[in-house]
């Protein structure tokens, strides 16, 4: 499986701490998230939420909550790296077996490099 990317920097983004800002409704949002190979921890509007994390390839994992809330939770994302920066990865995320795709930049804000 190719992974659309001129730098191939994945393995610099599987683990450490990071930012994504986007803006809804005009607003601008931001969630706080720490991974390791295999757990990530979230944290948006005070709330915190952890998920398991399988790797796919070096540049795409399904995340799947622990403690799914209702039923939207409980679906697995699929998220797929596809460039990455020196501090940054632009990635495309969509609920598994959906065609619906959106795209987010990320910036690493701590971890090793």
């Amino acid at each position: 499986m190719s992974c659309y990317n001129v730098e191939h920097n994945f393995k610099d983004f599987k683990t450490g701490k990071f930012k994504f800002d986007y803006t809804v409704n005009g607003v601008k949002k931001t969630t706080l998230f720490e991974r390791n190979d295999s757990i990530e921890i979230e944290t948006y509007e005070g709330k915190t939420d952890t998920s398991r994390i399988r790797w796919v390839s070096d540049c795409e994992y399904i995340l799947r909550k622990i403690h799914p809330k209702n039923i939207e939770e409980k679906k697995a994302i699929n998220m797929k790296i596809l460039t990455t920066s020196k501090n940054s990865y632009t990635f495309e995320f969509g609920i598994v077996g959906s065609d619906a795709k959106q795209r987010g930049t990320v910036f690493k804000i701590s971890g090793s490099r």
